[in-house]
């Protein structure tokens, strides 16, 4: 069975896709604050409010989530 996964529209936003990505990714991952992920960015240089990593959960976090519960799934099988 193959599925489909549309991809987000990074469109419009100041960081690049990939620093985006990244970001949902470990908020969701492994479970951290939105303060914790804005230290870890701070740290690497890259300087994002955590407010602003609320945004991106809120608006790409549906689709990072629905693809770490499939690709744990399919691992599991």
């Amino acid at each position: 069975m193959e599925t489909n996964i549309i991809a987000p529209n990074y469109k419009g936003f100041r960081f690049s896709p990939e620093i985006i990505s990244h970001v949902v990714w470990r908020y969701f991952r492994f479970s951290l604050s939105f303060r914790d992920v804005e230290e870890l960015l701070a740290q690497r240089g890259v300087v994002v409010t955590y407010e602003t990593v609320r945004q991106w959960r809120l608006k790409f976090g549906q689709t990072y989530a629905n693809e770490l519960r499939r690709r744990r799934f399919i691992t599991q099988q």
